[in-house]
């Protein structure tokens, strides 16, 4: 996937083109149903695929003082729509002078000028241009003017649920991280390394770590069932983990941290530029003030083998779909 950080980075005579725009936060199945088919648009026809995004999110240019943090950062976010099969990302700088564009105007020196798209492909709630003047119905005559036309697809809804980064943002805030693995088409993760001060080494041999301070969204704190990965690429590996997300109340003042116990741990190379991935299972508890510390240790004792029963029945599962026999068609 070729990444353009401005529009003047597009080669010459770009296009034509096959093209969607959006914030695509989270990169979730109403957007991946939007990708899929404006990449198979541009196979058929032989032309490139665009992403068109934006970076900060436009709200936090817009609305400084009430944004909300993201769902996937711009980095996982490049990562998402790499796997959809899209040929580019076009990450447009939103800032104070570009939110001022009109909608004639992006729609003719963005679309038409440079990219000379061909087909535009949104969802019905899409707006643009300076203070959102424009729907579809204007871009819909901006493209028969213009000479692009424009697909609009509804709302995807799964289980009664519309599929929107906003629900699945509410989701997560909730701590309900079983509910959005539907509504993303997979785990709700977060990307991150170790928290620094932690006197890691060349071997790091406690099965507890906790992640560096996080920007973005995090699920409601509680303990969950999570996966932890360490490193990436071929040299990774996976443990299985339970996760406090929260301010560990027993002991005292409040310190808010992301702290995973490793339950299948061996001692790893680890240092405060590890790359980690956390990835929300399930929810087991709310965060809970405790007694005394012996009460808290008899806790993770029982959370820990909640999250053992977790990992074995899944394993199982796993185990016996591999061993199926394949469906006659």
């Amino acid at each position: 996937m070729q990444i353009f950080h401005q529009l003047a980075k597009l080669p010459t005579n770009y296009g034509p083109s096959i093209v969607t725009i959006g914030n695509f936060d989270g990169v979730h199945r109403g957007h991946q149903l939007v990708i899929a088919e404006v990449v198979a648009r541009a196979r058929l026809l032989g032309i490139p695929s665009i992403a068109i995004t934006f970076d900060p999110h436009p709200a936090r240019v817009i609305r400084p003082e009430s944004s909300q943090p993201l769902i996937t950062p711009l980095s996982e976010k490049l990562e998402l729509l790499a796997s959809t099969g899209i040929d580019a990302v076009l990450i447009l700088p939103f800032t104070s002078e570009f939110s001022r564009m009109t909608a004639r105007t992006f729609a003719e020196q963005v679309l038409q000028q440079t990219l000379h798209v061909k087909e535009l492909h949104e969802g019905e709630n899409f707006r643009f241009g300076y203070q959102a003047e424009a729907g579809i119905e204007s871009l819909e005559a901006l493209g028969r003017e213009l000479g692009f036309s424009v697909k609009v697809y509804a709302p995807r809804s799964i289980r009664g649920h519309v599929i929107s980064s906003s629900r699945v943002r509410q989701l997560i805030a909730d701590g309900n991280v079983s509910r959005v693995r539907a509504l993303l088409g997979r785990c709700f993760s977060i990307q991150g390394t170790p928290a620094s001060g932690r006197g890691y080494g060349t071997r790091y041999t406690v099965p507890t770590i906790n992640l560096a301070p996080y920007a973005e969204l995090l699920p409601a704190n509680g303990v969950y069932i999570t996966s932890l990965t360490v490193g990436t690429g071929t040299s990774s590996e996976t443990f299985d983990a339970v996760t406090n997300v929260g301010n560990r109340p027993t002991f005292g003042a409040d310190s808010f941290t992301v702290e995973s116990h490793l339950l299948n741990f061996h001692p790893i190379a680890l240092d405060e530029q590890t790359p980690l991935t956390l990835t929300f299972l399930q929810r087991l508890r709310d965060e809970m003030r405790w007694p005394n510390p012996e009460a808290l240790r008899e806790q993770i004792g029982r959370d820990v083998a909640k999250a053992t029963r977790y990992f074995s029945l899944c394993r199982a599962v796993g185990s016996k779909l591999r061993s199926a026999p394949p469906q006659q068609p």
